[in-house]
């Protein structure tokens, strides 16, 4: 087994590390979300945590870790008779992200169940972790199906295994810690909130400890039993101090000022629900026992709030997390005063209770001009329109307010990853027939089963009551649920498109439609096309949230390449299908369909667009021509494409009720 790296040798990084201390000290706390670029010591952090839990007394034999001390009645391995136990380090359980869900709940053998009536259960990861840490690696990557199960057990400490009637219960409590980068998508709000605390990290831009990381580093490749030898002395007094501060935590008294303290806190950053306040009391106790104190001070309430509250206070999917600290004093100080103000017992421990958390996002600048800009003259016969007078680039506008849109879906049934778009075969969602399982069998279709089997229960010799099944008669049921899909934007920033008002809406359109993609667990990518170029502004990525920046910094001017812009998305979804063949792609194209630049740029882009087509690719335009002279170039590309146009107007959920059925429609003629 592979010496872990010291978790006291891991250089700066104080938020992270008291958290973690923090919950180790505490597991009430419920466990921590550390977000954060790659490269930053997420991991090894976490992992170099395990070295530091206390032992765990477990019945002797039982695969569940039930304690001695109150053993879980409902156990699988159970009834426990009061004797033997042993003690073992607390366990440290990864979940891949693309684990099945057998391997997160555990199995039960359907055929020796059916056939024998017997409960033959194999443990899963759930089982591994209870009383220790799971982690959950770019936990923000992990399929819908294994959250729910996530949530599920965090809420209820239990998981349920049940099928075709049969069931099994057993406990499962653990420290949930998580790690991600926010670049490659955000976390469903209900497992967000789970997360007691949450941290941001980032590499040091001191080059005196980016030296200081590198040297501890290459010394623990060069030898890691020794670099571990040489830090057992730290190792050993944080562990000791991780002891005194559990023994100690009972004694903490958490007084009515603090209280108020935390309640006025939650409800001036306006979290949701209750939660926030009792992992704020449990984290502030958890503070004074670490700093060897038995009450709760002003100054825990503060440190607590900023590693409770951030994650929580986000009002929507591209709100930045982050607190306000000017106002967290503020209100610290107004309902402060009873029980202490954390000025007569400073902490000289670096370790301890210091300053974190995120300092406030500000938005873009409100004070920009609005208005369009000089009208263009009128087009020609061909649909070229001229350049925008002062066609060079244009300062980004602000996107106007996101608005509720209706599902956009692609025809057809598809087999991608799990999300809530299209139409697609699932491991869930209602079920719709059956076949032979290919591989280990998941989901039984017992009807189909029992059929399989009952024309040979004479020939195989059945005397009781109990069904002969042979393992050829297994059948699988087929599932029918929703997929994620690729939702590739093709954005129109010429100068056609530069009036700040008219560009503000458009921002506003496909913002809204990125808060879509994110409900419904879509992957996102973004080319512009402007000039003479096309760029891809954003690869194919989940993180939504990244699409929505780049929108907002969008430039606009120049001339109108579509054709460009169209060529560059086709190259986009062929790259993309080699990577992802299963994720079916959607793409939205927003502009209005005018051309500028080389001979017959109109026609060159409906050449570009007959590819979408002939690939059966499922295509959206936007139309966002506006004025009295209205050319429809934006219905003609449509056409083109093989897919369907709508207004900015129809694009709103109380004006496309007929969407759906056009785009469906459309792409099966062009089929």
């Amino acid at each position: 087994m592979t010496t872990p790296f010291p978790f006291t040798a891991v250089v700066g990084q104080d938020d992270l590390r008291l958290a973690l201390l923090l919950n180790a000290v505490s597991p009430a706390v419920g466990g921590v979300l550390v977000r954060g670029e790659k490269g930053t010591a997420k991991s090894t952090a976490v992992r170099a945590l395990s070295a530091l839990m206390p032992g765990v007394d477990v019945v002797s034999g039982c695969r569940f870790s039930c304690d001695p001390a109150g053993p879980d009645p409902a156990c699988p391995d159970g009834p426990h008779e009061p004797g033997a136990f042993e003690t073992r380090p607390a366990r440290m359980v990864e979940l891949p992200v693309g684990a099945s869900e057998d391997r997160l709940v555990g199995a039960l053998d359907i055929e020796r169940a059916l056939a024998e009536g017997v409960k033959a259960f194999e443990p899963g990861l759930l089982a591994d972790a209870h009383r220790g840490i799971l982690y959950v690696d770019e936990v923000n990557l992990l399929h819908d199906h294994l959250v729910d199960l996530l949530l599920d057990a965090a809420a209820m400490g239990a998981s349920y295994v049940e099928r075709e009637g049969v069931s099994v219960r057993h406990a499962a409590r653990f420290l949930l810690v998580g790690t991600m980068n926010p670049e490659e998508g955000e976390l469903r709000p209900q497992l967000l909130d789970r997360f007691g605390l949450t941290v941001e990290v980032a590499a040091s831009r001191e080059p005196d400890q980016r030296v200081e990381v590198v040297r501890r580093r290459l010394a623990y490749d060069d030898d890691p039993d020794g670099f571990a030898q040489r830090w057992a002395g730290e190792e050993s007094a944080v562990r000791a101090r991780i002891v005194a501060a559990r023994e100690l935590l009972p004694s903490v008294r958490l007084g009515d000022g603090a209280l108020r303290q935390i309640a006025a806190t939650c409800a001036a950053f306006e979290v949701d629900g209750m939660r926030a306040d009792i992992v704020m009391a449990r984290t502030a106790t958890a503070l004074a026992a670490w700093a060897g104190r038995t009450e709760v001070l002003a100054e825990d309430v503060r440190q607590a709030a900023l590693l409770a509250l951030p994650h929580r206070r986000r009002r929507n999917p591209f709100d930045a997390p982050g607190l306000d600290e000017d106002k967290l004093d503020e209100t610290l100080e107004e309902f402060g005063g009873q029980d202490g103000d954390g000025d007569d017992d400073p902490d000289p421990d670096p370790d301890g209770p210091g300053g974190g958390g995120q300092p406030p996002q500000d938005g873009p600048d409100d004070d920009s001009p609005s208005g369009d800009v000089p009208a263009r003259g009128e087009p020609s016969q061909d649909g070229q329109a001229p350049a925008a007078q002062g066609g060079g680039e244009q300062s980004p506008v602000r996107a106007a307010e996101p608005f509720r849109t209706k599902v956009l879906s692609v025809p057809g049934l598809g087999e991608g990853a799990a999300g809530r778009r299209s139409r697609a075969r699932t491991e869930h969602g209602r079920t719709t027939g059956s076949r032979r399982p290919r591989g280990a069998l998941t989901k039984l279709h017992l009807a189909a089963t029992v059929r399989a089997a009952a024309p040979h229960q004479r020939a195989r010799g059945r005397s009781g009551r109990g069904l002969v099944v042979r393992r050829d008669d297994l059948r699988q049921a087929t599932r029918e649920g929703r997929e994620g899909n690729l939702v590739l934007f093709v954005v129109d920033a010429s100068g056609s498109m530069a009036a700040r008002q008219r560009m503000s809406a458009v921002k506003g359109a496909v913002l809204s439609l990125l808060l879509d993609a994110y409900q419904r667990r879509d992957k996102v990518g973004l080319v512009t096309f402007r000039g003479s170029a096309a760029e891809v502004a954003l690869p194919p990525t989940s993180s939504v949230d990244a699409a929505a920046a780049r929108l907002e910094s969008l430039p606009t001017g120049g001339r109108t390449p579509l054709a460009t812009g169209l060529l560059r998305a086709h190259d986009v979804l062929r790259v993309e299908r080699l990577r992802d063949a299963a994720r079916r792609p959607l793409v939205v194209v927003v502009t209005d369909g005018r051309a500028t630049g080389g001979p017959e740029p109109v026609a060159l882009a409906g050449r570009a667009a007959r590819l979408f087509a002939a690939d059966g690719v499922a295509s959206v335009v936007v139309d966002c021509e506006a004025g009295p002279v209205r050319l429809g170039l934006a219905g003609q590309l449509a056409g083109e494409l093989g897919g369907t146009a709508v207004t900015l107007d129809e694009l709103r959920a109380d004006s496309i009720a007929g969407l759906v059925r056009d785009v469906q429609g459309t792409s099966r003629r062009a089929a």
